[in-house]
C-alpha cells in the first residue's frame, strides 16, 4: 500500500517547482523585448519571496550546525598509553577502541562497553532521557573480569578483543563477546552505555569505545519522520494546476485574437491600421508572419497574466502556521501545572488538519489513565485481600443505579499507609497481621516474589526512607507493597538481593540475602519475568510474575490448587478496571539447573543473530511446572477530565477507537467509566472465546482451529452488520479482542469488518499488540479517506502515531518516545478537547479562508489586466505601471491576509466548547470544498468585470482635470488600481468575524500605504517612475471624479458578496451563523450570563440545591427562549 505522505510530498514538490520555475522563467525572459514590463520590477519581488524562504531555511540550518559543532567539540578524557594518564580530547576525535573516563553528570560521547566504576560492585546509574525520554535511572553493571581495571595505572596492562553486531538502531539489544585472558564472555545491553545518555549517582566510569559518530545507536535512530501533508494543501496544489491551466487558456485566447488582428492588418496589399506603421514593424507585430507574432504574443501573455499564480501564497501560509503554532504553545488552558508542561506543536504543517479529524485512535494506559500504578488489592492462596471500591466500580454502579456495596472508595483510606504506589487496606495483612493467617506460608512466598523478582534499584534517602528506581510503575508498586507488608528490599548488587523480613516465628525483622543467579527479563513477547535465586536455606528457586494467560499455561498439576478461585478473582479485578498479574514460583533441582545453565550461558555468549531466540527458548524450558501463589491488582486511575472530554468529542461527531492491551472486561468497564460506552448504547462483542472454538483448541489441530476461527469471525461480523442496519437509530459500541482482530484483518474479511466498525460510534480493540495498532490505524485512514488522529504515551504507540494523519503524544510516565514521534504534544488527554474543538476549528477556518481569499484577490487583479488587453486589441500593453504590479502581492494585500490566517475567530473559545457540533464544518470540509473555492474564484472574476468596466466608463468620457483634459492611460491605470486595492481589502474586512487592532492596522494601513507609495514613487523623476510621475498629486487627487469613481466601483464590487451573505444567513445559515444569531438575542445573552455566573459559583458551593429565586429566573429565561424560537 503506498504511503500517502510520500505521494503528498511529491505533489507538493511538483506544485511549488511549477510556480518557482515559471516565475524564474519570467524573470529571465524579462530582459527580452517579449516582456510587458521591466526586468527589475519582476526580479525584485521574486528575490524578496525566495530570499525570505532561503533566509528561513538558512537560519534553521545555521542553528542545527551550531548544535552539531557544540556536540562534536565537547570534551572527554581519553587514556594515553604513553603517559599512563587521561588527557582531554574532542568527541569528534574519538576512535573505536579508545579507553575513556566519564564523570558524574556527564554525557557518554560514544557507545561504550562498561569496564569498571567508582562502585565496588562495578555498577553505575544511567539516565536515558535523551534516548527514550524515560526519567527512571537504569542500572548498568560491568563484567567481574574487568572490575579490577579501576585506575589509570591498571589500564596500562589491559588487552582484549570485542566481537559484536554491526551498527543498528535497536536501543535495547546488543549481541557481542569479549575475548579476554584466553576466555570469552557474553556481552549484553547491561554492559553497554549509549551515546547521549548521562551518568548519574556514580562518580566515574571507565569504558571502551565500541561505536562512534553515525554508527552509534542514537544516530542510527535519527531517521526522518514520515512526511505528512494536510488535505487542504493537497487540494491547494490542484487549484494551482487549475490556475496554470487558466493562465495558458487566457494567454492562448489573447494570442489567437492578436494573430487574427495582426493578419487583418494586411488586406489586399493595403494596411488597414496604417497609423501603426506595420510596414516598418518588428517580428512581434509583423502582419506578414501572423502565426509567429501570435506565438510570441502568447509568451508575452504568460508573463503578463502570471499574477494569477500567487507566488507568495506558500510563504504566507508558512508564516501563518508558525504563528498559529506559537499560540497553541502559549495557550494557558492547555498548560499542566503538576508536570509543568505546556502544549507543544512539534510541527506547524498540520495545524488545519486538527480541525478535520474524523476518527481518534487512542491508547488506554497512560493516555486515558494516569499510568501511576497503585497496589490496591491482591489474591493469595484463593483468598481476596484489599478493601474499598475503585473509581471504575463506583462509576459503573452509579450508571446502573445500583447501591454501592462498599461506601468508601479506595482513596478514602483511614490507614496511614497510603502514598504513591501503595493504596492497600486490609487489617488481615497489614502491620504484621499476616502471620496469623491460615495460609501464612503462601503469603510469605507471595511477597518474597514481589520483593525479589524485579530489576528495581533502591536508593537510601534517609534513616527510614528508601526510594526505588524501577523500569515501570507496576514494578515500583510491587516492591513498595512488599515493603509495607514486611518484606523490605533495601540493597542489591550483581550477585545478590537483600531483604529485611518479618520472621513469623520470632516476630522480629531479620536480614536475608538471596544469591541472584539469573534474571530472565520481561519483554512484550514473553509477557513475564523470572529470576533464579538461591535462598539462605541453599534452595534453588525460580520466582516468576506475568500475565495470567502466560503463567497459568506453565503451572504444574500440583501447582493449580488455587487456579479456579484466582481466575475468578482476576476476572473480578478486571471488571473493576484493575491491571492484574499472576505470581508463581518453582523449586529447582540442582542437576537440572546446572544442565540448563550451561546451555543458557552458551546461548548468551553466541554472537549469532538468533541469540535472543535461543535465550527465549531456554527460558521457556526452565519456566515450567510452576506453583501458583496468587495475583496482584494495581489501579491505574483515569486522568482528570477524561469522561467529559470524550463526551464532548463524541458530540462533535468524532469517532473514537481505543486500542489497548487490557482484557475485554477491563476495557469495557473503563469504557463505561470514561463515557466511551454510554447509557443506551448497544454492545457488539466479537470474540473467539466460544465453546466450539475452545473445543477445537483442545484438539490441537492448528489448521482446523484457524479455519473455524475465521468462519466464526465472519459469521459474527455479518450478524452484527445486519443488526446495525436494522436498528439504524441506535448507537453501537464494537468490542473485539486481539486474537479475533487477527482474523478480522484477513484480506477477505477486512473490508466487511471496517464497514461494521465505521457504523459504530465507539470501537474498543482489546489485547492489541503495537503492530496491530499501527495496522488498524493504516486501515482506518485508507478505508475512510478522512483525517485520523492517533494519541498515545508510550514506545508501543510510536507506530500508530506515525501511521495516523496526526500523531499526538502525551508526555506521561512512560517516557518521551511517543512525544518524540508525534506532531503535537500535550500533558493530559483532556487537553485534546481544546486542541481540536478550539485550535483545530480556528486553524482550519483561518487557512481555508486565507487560501480562498488569496485566489480571489489574484483573480480580481489578473483579470483586470485581461479586460484591458482586450480593450487594446490584445497588444500586450499592461494596464498598470510595472511597480504597481510588482508591489500588489508584496505590500498592498499581503499583511491583511496574514492577519486573517492568524487572528480571525468565527466564535470564541468558550462557544467552540459549548457547541461542539460546530467542529463538523471542518470534518465535512464545508469551507474548502470545490463549490466554495469556485465561488470565491467567480467572485474574483465578477469583481474584475465590475472594476474594469465601471472604471473605464466613468472616467474615459468626460473631462477629468479642471483644465478640461480627459483621463489618459496613467490616470486610468491609477484609478483602476485604486479600486482593486480598496475592493480586495474591503472584501477582507467583510470576511473577518473577529477584529483586533492588528487587523484594522493591516487592512486600512495597506490602503493608506498605496497612497503613500503613489506620492513617493510619483515624486521620482519620470525616467524612473514613468507613468506614475506626480499622477496622484497633480491629476487624480484634485479630481472629484477620481474619488467618486473609487467610491462607486468599490460599493458595486462589494454588493455581490454582501447580497450572498445576507441570503445565506437568512435562509441557509452555517453553524457559526446560527450561534452568532443566537448570541445576539437579548434573552439568550441574559441566559448565558446567568449560566456563567452559576457555573463560576458552583465550584465554591457545597450544596447542590440552588436558591428558589435563581431557579425561577432560569425557568423564565428558558421559557422565553423557547417562545422566541
Amino acid at each position: 500500500m503506498p504511503k500517502s505522505g510520500k505521494k503528498g510530498t511529491q505533489e507538493w514538490c511538483i506544485a511549488t517547482n511549477l510556480i518557482v520555475k515559471s516565475k524564474f522563467g519570467s524573470a529571465c525572459v524579462s530582459f527580452s523585448p517579449l516582456a510587458p514590463y521591466s526586468a527589475p520590477s519582476i526580479i525584485l519581488p521574486l528575490v524578496v519571496v525566495i530570499g525570505a524562504t532561503m533566509a528561513k531555511e538558512g537560519v534553521e540550518d545555521w542553528r542545527r550546525n551550531l548544535q552539531d559543532i557544540e556536540a562534536n567539540n565537547r570534551k572527554v578524557e581519553v587514556y594515553d598509553k604513553s603517559s599512563c594518564s587521561f588527557r582531554q580530547t574532542k568527541w569528534k576525535d574519538l576512535r573505536v577502541g579508545d579507553l575513556v573516563k566519564v564523570c558524574k553528570d556527564e554525557y557518554f560521547p560514544a557507545d561504550l562497553l562498561l569496564l569498571s566504576s567508582s562502585y565496588e560492585d562495578v555498577v553505575c546509574y544511567v539516565e536515558t532521557m535523551n534516548l527514550d525520554g524515560e526519567t527512571n535511572l537504569k542500572l548498568k553493571h560491568a563484567l567481574n573480569v574487568t572490575s579490577f581495571y579501576s585506575s589509570a595505572e591498571s589500564l596500562k596492562e589491559f588487552r582484549a578483543v570485542i566481537k559484536c553486531e554491526d551498527p543498528n538502531e535497536h536501543l535495547y539489544s546488543f549481541i557481542g563477546t569479549l575475548y579476554f585472558d584466553c576466555q570469552q564472555y557474553s556481552l549484553s545491553p547491561q554492559q553497554i552505555l549509549l551515546r547521549d545518555s548521562k551518568l548519574k549517582n556514580t562518580e566515574y566510569i571507565f569504558g571502551v569505545v565500541i561505536f562512534t559518530g553515525h554508527d552509534t545507536k542514537v544516530m542510527q535512530n535519527a531517521t526522518d519522520p514520515p512526511s505528512k501533508r494536510t488535505k487542504i494543501e493537497r487540494r491547494m496544489d490542484r487549484i494551482i494546476y487549475v490556475l496554470f491551466s487558466t493562465l495558458i487558456l487566457v494567454s492562448f485566447i489573447g494570442s489567437l485574437f492578436f494573430g487574427i488582428e495582426t493578419n487583418n492588418d494586411l488586406s489586399g496589399g493595403n494596411y488597414t491600421r496604417w497609423y501603426l506603421r506595420p510596414d516598418k514593424t518588428t517580428v512581434f507585430f509583423d502582419p506578414r508572419r501572423p502565426a509567429v507574432a501570435a506565438f510570441l504574443h502568447c509568451l508575452t501573455g504568460l508573463m503578463l497574466y502570471g499574477y494569477l499564480i500567487p507566488i507568495s501564497l506558500y510563504v504566507s501560509i508558512e508564516i501563518c502556521k508558525v504563528l498559529q503554532s506559537i499560540f497553541i504553545n502559549q495557550d494557558q488552558a492547555m498548560y499542566d501545572e503538576v508536570m509543568d508542561r505546556p502544549a507543544h506543536a512539534r510541527t506547524s504543517n498540520l495545524n488545519e488538519e486538527l480541525g478535520q479529524v474524523h476518527t481518534i485512535l487512542s491508547d488506554k494506559t497512560g493516555t486515558l489513565t494516569c499510568n501511576s500504578m497503585e497496589f490496591v488489592k491482591c489474591s493469595i492462596a484463593g483468598t481476596l485481600y484489599g478493601r474499598g471500591m475503585t473509581e471504575v466500580e463506583i462509576a459503573l454502579a452509579r450508571k446502573r443505579g445500583e447501591q454501592l456495596t462498599e461506601q468508601a472508595p479506595i482513596d478514602a483510606s483511614e490507614s496511614k499507609k497510603s502514598f504513591k504506589g501503595f493504596n492497600f487496606r486490609d487489617e488481615h495483612i497489614m502491620d504484621g497481621k499476616w502471620v496469623s493467617e491460615p495460609q501464612r506460608d503462601v503469603i510469605q512466598k507471595f511477597f518474597r516474589v514481589l520483593a525479589t523478582c524485579h530489576t528495581a534499584v533502591p536508593e537510601v534517602m534517609g534513616p527510614d526512607e528508601i526510594m526505588y528506581e524501577a523500569e515501570s510503575p507496576d514494578e515500583a508498586a510491587f516492591v513498595i507493597a512488599a515493603r509495607e507488608v514486611g518484606f523490605e528490599f533495601f540493597a542489591r548488587n550483581q550477585t545478590s538481593i537483600k531483604l529485611r523480613e518479618l520472621d513469623p516465628t520470632s516476630g522480629i525483622r531479620v536480614d536475608r540475602v538471596y544469591e541472584l543467579l539469573h534474571v530472565l527479563e520481561f519483554s512484550s513477547a514473553r509477557k513475564r519475568m523470572s529470576v533464579i535465586v538461591k535462598n539462605p536455606e541453599n534452595q534453588l528457586l525460580l520466582l516468576a510474575k506475568g500475565a495470567d494467560s502466560v503463567i497459568f499455561e506453565r503451572l504444574s498439576k500440583e501447582g493449580r490448587a488455587y487456579e479456579e478461585r484466582t481466575k475468578e478473582h482476576i476476572e473480578k479485578y478486571s471488571e473493576a478496571g484493575l491491571r492484574t498479574m499472576a505470581v508463581a514460583y518453582r523449586e529447582l533441582d540442582n542437576d537440572e539447573y546446572k544442565t540448563w545453565e550451561q546451555e543458557f550461558l552458551k546461548a548468551k555468549t553466541s554472537v549469532s543473530a538468533d541469540r535472543d531466540v535461543l535465550m527465549d527458548e531456554l527460558a521457556c524450558q526452565i519456566e515450567r511446572d510452576l506453583i501458583l501463589l496468587g495475583a496482584t491488582a494495581v489501579e491505574d486511575k483515569l486522568q482528570k477530565g477524561v469522561p467529559g472530554c470524550i463526551d464532548k468529542l463524541a458530540r462533535a461527531g468524532i469517532g473514537i477507537w481505543v486500542l489497548t492491551g487490557d482484557k475485554r472486561g477491563t476495557a469495557i468497564n473503563i469504557g463505561y467509566a470514561c463515557s466511551l460506552l454510554r447509557h443506551g448504547m448497544k454492545q457488539i462483542v466479537i470474540t473467539l472465546e466460544l465453546p466450539e472454538i475452545l473445543a477445537q483448541e483442545k484438539e490441537g489441530d492448528k489448521e482446523a482451529i484457524a479455519e473455524a476461527s475465521l468462519n466464526s469471525i465472519k459469521l459474527q461480523i455479518l450478524k452484527a452488520k445486519s443488526q446495525v442496519t436494522e436498528e439504524s437509530s441506535t448507537e453501537f459500541g464494537l468490542i473485539i479482542d486481539g486474537k479475533s482482530l487477527t482474523y478480522a484483518m484477513d484480506k477477505n474479511l477486512v473490508n466487511s469488518f471496517m464497514d461494521l466498525a465505521m457504523r459504530c460510534a465507539t470501537v474498543i480493540c482489546c489485547r492489541s499488540s503495537p503492530k496491530q495498532k499501527a495496522v488498524i490505524t493504516r486501515l482506518v485512514k485508507s478505508v475512510t479517506g478522512r483525517t485520523t488522529l492517533a494519541i498515545g504515551d508510550g514506545a508501543n504507540d510510536v507506530g500508530m502515531l506515525q501511521e495516523a494523519d496526526i500523531g499526538v503524544g502525551i508526555s506521561g510516565v512512560e517516557g518521551m518516545q511517543a512525544v518524540m514521534a508525534s506532531d503535537f504534544a500535550i500533558a493530559q488527554f483532556r487537553f485534546l478537547e481544546r486542541l481540536l474543538l478550539v485550535h483545530g476549528h480556528w486553524c482550519y477556518r483561518r487557512i481555508s479562508m486565507m487560501i480562498c481569499y488569496f485566489f480571489y484577490k489574484n483573480i480580481t487583479f489578473g483579470f483586470t489586466l485581461f479586460w484591458f488587453e482586450a480593450y487594446t486589441y490584445f497588444s500586450g500593453q499592461p494596464a498598470y505601471n510595472d511597480w504597481y504590479m510588482s508591489c500588489y502581492n508584496v505590500f498592498f494585500t499581503s499583511l491583511p491576509v496574514i492577519a486573517l490566517g492568524v487572528f480571525d475567530q468565527d466564535v470564541s473559545a468558550r462557544l467552540c466548547l459549548k457547541h461542539p457540533l460546530l467542529y463538523q464544518e471542518g470534518v465535512r470540509n464545508i469551507l474548502f470544498n470545490w463549490p466554495r473555492i469556485l465561488g470565491w474564484m467567480f467572485n474574483g472574476l465578477l469583481s474584475s468585470i465590475i472594476i474594469y468596466f465601471l472604471t473605464t466608463n466613468s472616467i474615459t468620457g468626460p473631462a477629468f482635470r479642471k483644465d478640461g483634459q480627459v483621463a489618459d492611460y496613467s490616470v486610468l491605470g491609477v484609478t483602476m488600481y485604486t479600486c482593486v486595492v480598496w475592493t480586495v481589502n474591503c472584501q477582507m474586512a467583510l470576511s473577518i468575524n473577529y477584529f483586533t487592532w492588528i487587523q484594522h492596522l493591516f487592512i486600512w494601513g495597506s490602503i493608506a500605504f498605496w497612497y503613500i507609495f503613489l506620492v513617493v514613487y510619483g515624486s521620482i523623476p519620470p525616467t524612473l517612475s514613468t507613468t506614475a510621475y506626480k499622477v496622484l498629486v497633480e491629476a487624480c487627487a484634485p479630481s472629484i471624479l477620481y474619488w467618486l469613481t473609487t467610491l462607486l466601483v468599490v460599493i458595486a464590487a462589494l454588493l455581490p458578496l454582501l447580497s450572498y451573505r445576507a441570503f445565506q444567513i437568512r435562509f441557509q445559515p452555517m453553524e457559526h451563523d446560527r450561534i452568532q444569531i443566537q448570541r445576539r438575542r437579548p434573552e439568550s445573552t441574559e441566559y448565558d450570563a446567568t449560566q456563567r455566573r452559576l457555573s463560576e459559583s458552583s465550584e465554591a458551593r457545597t450544596s447542590s440545591e440552588l436558591p428558589s429565586e435563581v431557579r425561577i429566573r432560569i425557568d423564565n429565561l428558558k421559557a422565553s427562549s423557547k417562545r422566541k424560537n
